[in-house]
């Protein structure tokens, strides 16, 4: 008795467009979630805070000091750090769109992108930090970067006083992407 294997199909469907779509958001979501973003940044941050020989790598060529810690890719390739100090107070803005480092803070938030913010920051930045909660004295200068597609800025926050005896982990859970951002201190 033969059987004519014909009949039916050993193999699979292959999956609907819809499945194909969730399955590359999804992919998408994961790379974002655990791949990129504020924790990555917070990361090179708390290095810069307890490695001077790293300090100065970033400071020299910040793309090649993330790239370290395997940092790479869109809208990663040129950045630039900027420190802030007791005397001086960093903010990042891009006028033109919203060029922002991805590798290391991961999406840009509502805000950065907003006409408002993009505007405001470079005529008001300490009206426009007030308003995020973060208030400076008189004295400190208030420097304000403009991003483009060619060169991106990380803001190394100020270590803050009594770290002293925490670890890089620990540095790091202090770190917040407003504060790479330069709109919050840590």
């Amino acid at each position: 008795m033969a059987h004519d294997h014909h009949d039916h199909d050993h193999g699979q469907e292959p999956p609907s467009d819809i499945a194909l779509r969730v399955k590359a958001l999804d992919a998408i979501v994961d790379h974002f979630e655990h791949k990129t973003g504020p924790r990555n940044g917070a990361r090179v941050v708390a290095r810069s805070w307890i490695d001077p020989a790293f300090r100065a790598r970033l400071q020299a060529d910040a793309s090649a000091a993330v790239a370290e810690f395997g940092y790479t890719g869109s809208q990663g390739e040129h950045m630039r750090a900027v420190e802030n100090t007791p005397a001086v107070h960093n903010l990042v803005v891009c006028t033109l769109c919203s060029c922002y480092p991805w590798p290391v803070l991961g999406l840009p938030p509502v805000w950065y992108k907003s006409s408002a913010y993009r505007a405001r920051a470079v005529i008001d930045p300490r009206g426009v930090l007030a308003e995020f909660g973060t208030k400076l004295p008189d004295e400190v200068e208030i420097r304000v970067w403009d991003s483009t597609a060619e060169l991106r800025y990380l803001v190394i926050p100020e270590r803050p006083a009594g770290t002293e005896g925490l670890d890089e982990t620990a540095l790091a859970a202090l770190v917040t992407r407003d504060g790479m951002v330069g709109t919050a201190r840590v």
